[in-house]
């Protein structure tokens, strides 16, 4: 697993040493009148909340002038949180900078990638690497950890928020200084640069760092090279501005644990969470819902990684949504059980918290169509009765609180320099999803009812019998070697096109595809085959392809032909293949075949690895399992992925949530139960 800091979690202001999991939202009292206040403090004792993140986008209220500063509000509130048992989290409020600040000093403002300001108006409008925002974020801090550091509500510190949704990449001149200090600490000199950037190319070549500007608009194409250390770089900076406030909290309130909301869900993915994981003290992730066909799948595969970016510990579930958010092209009202499921699942992959945005929805501004706890509707509404349901039922899983994942049998490695490389532009193919190939092979398992961990590349992959790798684009020569061993250990690696193509400073690895991954398949491909949308290719496994289609030449007389194509420029020769490795094996997948299409190719990978479904056959893509372990017994989380009852014979286990087991157990729709069982030892 991941190096971490020492994990601390919350710590609660009263009876600290009670297990409990934590039940609550982003509360906004500055956007209500004090009269709303105690209504809020009565409705969160009656729906079970006893956790609160508080100040997020307070800045303006809280320092309204450079020279003025009003706490009394957050005073009080923080008093009525604390006198009717609700905890706090509490933000440093650095989220978006007030109007004053701006406005004195514009220089704050970040530029596009076409050099325009981004203005005041919206949120996060401000730079990762200002000085100038820096010291005045901090004074903030200082003057919040200097306030409220002692105060018994306060249960943890919450660092800015969501940060680099909107502000990730910057190309003013401040980030072009702070991009040649982190080229100066990568390379060391400037001719180490021009070879990791292959500068020779395009006369491109510097002299100075003086001369080394982030990738902006362009006449054609910027170096792919520059393009990716800027991404590298724009997430490391984000994280030290995340260092520099928890530095600061670190040091005048030590006893306090720090986090900071991650954003694990969809294509999300300026941010490299699993460097960020490192800096906090209990990882935190905000996750909404998004549309398709496979958004449950895509909800349980973030908070799956989520809880694997946690090294496996607790983690917290910041923000998701009781209903209907207000961003997407059409926003629709979640089905009954919804909520109750996408929470549970959160839980089932580790969250020891479920908390929403927001806790009252609001009248007015940006989100006043987001659903709320508290809707506008009032408490008088389903969406509140639903939320006290779930606040007993979180309430009644207390047992799970603290324990940690249990392990997989099987991995999907996922690795953020792929997912920013193979994506660039000047590519084989701009239809390249890296995410979704991952995606499509958690759906498959998934459906094929076995449980798979998803972990990051740098994570130890001994431990695991089958090891997918999608497009694992970016393999340095570490990363290669590592593969070679668990195979060699007799581990089975399946990985797909596009993968195994270029190192670190996406260099091609020559002499053929997969480059670094050549030998240890036993194949050769000589040129990429990219298909256009309307074209598909056809397997002798019965599954179409899409999207890539690789004319696969055999270097190794041990590789078995698992499919063939059946029509297209390749028909008749190898699709997918398999080279044995005493008792590991290495597959790769010339295709893009989605969820449905990976069914046969998965069932053949999990039969030679030896995985199987810990569940009844018969409910196999019906039901999710995850498991969550003390050490003396295990929590299986049984999770209805469809709108239908579904029966699960031959489960036993005590219920601390969902249908008796009286008789057979019954998960009606969209319906989570959860079992205690005796620990299975591995």
């Amino acid at each position: 697993m991941t190096a971490h800091r020492q994990p601390r979690w919350l710590r609660w202001p009263t009876d600290p040493d009670r297990g409990r999991l934590a039940f609550g939202a982003d509360y906004n009292p500055e956007q209500w009148g004090r009269e709303v206040w105690e209504e809020d403090v009565r409705a969160m004792r009656a729906a079970g909340v006893n956790i609160v993140s508080l100040a997020i986008f307070s800045w303006a209220r809280l320092q309204p002038r450079e020279d003025a500063w009003t706490f009394g509000w957050l005073d009080e509130v923080m008093d009525l949180l604390h006198a009717n048992g609700v905890a706090v989290d509490l933000a440093t409020a650095t989220a978006s900078p007030p109007p004053w600040l701006t406005a004195r000093h514009p220089e704050i403002l970040p530029v596009d990638h076409d050099g325009r300001t981004l203005w005041p108006g919206a949120r996060q409008h401000w730079r990762p690497t200002s000085p100038v925002f820096r010291e005045h974020a901090l004074r903030l801090v200082r003057a919040m950890a200097e306030r409220y550091g002692s105060h018994p509500a306060l249960a943890a510190w919450h660092v800015n928020n969501e940060l680099g949704c909107h502000n990730v990449y910057d190309y003013s001149d401040d980030a072009a200084a702070a991009f040649r200090v982190w080229l100066r600490e990568r390379y060391g000199t400037v001719e180490e640069l021009n070879r990791a950037w292959a500068t020779s190319f395009w006369s491109q070549a510097y002299g100075a760092w003086e001369e080394v500007l982030p990738p902006r608009l362009a006449a054609s194409f910027p170096n792919p090279t520059q393009q990716l250390d800027f991404k590298r770089f724009s997430s490391d900076a984000l994280r030290d501005h995340l260092r520099a406030e928890r530095d600061l909290l670190a040091e005048l309130t030590p006893g306090i644990p720090v986090t900071s909301n991650f954003m694990v869900m969809g294509e999300t993915k300026g941010m490299d969470y699993a460097a960020w994981a490192r800096e906090v003290d209990f990882v935190s992730n905000d996750h909404y819902l998004l549309t398709g066909p496979q958004a449950q799948d895509e909800l349980s595969f973030s908070a799956n990684l989520t809880g694997m970016l946690a090294g496996g510990r607790p983690w917290f579930l910041m923000e998701h949504s009781t209903s209907a958010v207000n961003w997407q092209p059409v926003n629709k009202a979640k089905r009954p059980g919804g909520m109750a499921r996408d929470s549970l699942t959160h839980v089932a992959y580790g969250a020891d918290a479920v908390c929403f945005f927001q806790w009252r929805q609001s009248a007015g501004g940006a989100e006043k169509y987001h659903s709320g706890m508290i809707p506008h509707a009032g408490t008088d509404s389903e969406v509140f009765r639903s939320v006290a349901d779930l606040g007993a039922t979180l309430e009644a899983l207390a047992p799970v609180a603290g324990t940690r994942r249990r392990p997989a049998a099987a991995a999907i490695v996922f690795d953020w320099d792929s997912w920013w490389a193979s994506e660039l532009d000047s590519h084989p193919s701009s239809r390249l999803r890296y995410r979704q190939e991952a995606l499509d092979w958690y759906s498959a398992f998934a459906a094929a009812g076995v449980r798979v961990d998803v972990i990051d590349s740098a994570d130890a992959f001994t431990g695991y019998d089958l090891l997918v790798a999608p497009v694992l684009h970016v393999v340095p020569r570490e990363l290669a070697g590592r593969l070679d061993a668990y195979v060699a250990g007799g581990g089975h690696l399946v990985t797909t096109y596009f993968s195994g193509i270029v190192d670190e400073d996406d260099h091609v690895w020559l002499g053929g595809y997969p480059g670094a991954l050549r030998d240890l398949l036993g194949i050769r491909i000589e040129e990429f085959g990219p298909l256009l949308d309307d074209e598909r290719v056809d397997l002798d496994l019965g599954v179409p392809g899409t999207l890539w289609s690789d004319r696969i030449d055999v270097t190794d007389s041990g590789v078995k032909v698992v499919a063939a194509y059946t029509s297209g420029d390749h028909a008749g020769r190898p699709a997918i293949t398999t080279r044995p490795v005493g008792t590991g094996s290495a597959s790769y997948v010339s295709t893009r075949l989605g969820a449905e299409g990976l069914a046969p190719v998965l069932a053949h990978l999990l039969a030679t690895s030896g995985v199987r479904s810990e569940l009844p056959a018969a409910v196999a893509g019906a039901v999710e399992l995850a498991v969550r372990t003390d050490g003396e017994a295990d929590y299986w989380f049984l999770i209805n992925r469809t709108d239908r009852a579904v029966a699960v014979d031959g489960v036993a286990g005590e219920v601390l949530r969902g249908p008796s087991l009286a008789a057979d157990l019954t998960l009606g729709p969209r319906q989570v139960c959860v079992l205690r069982r005796p620990h299975a030892s591995s």
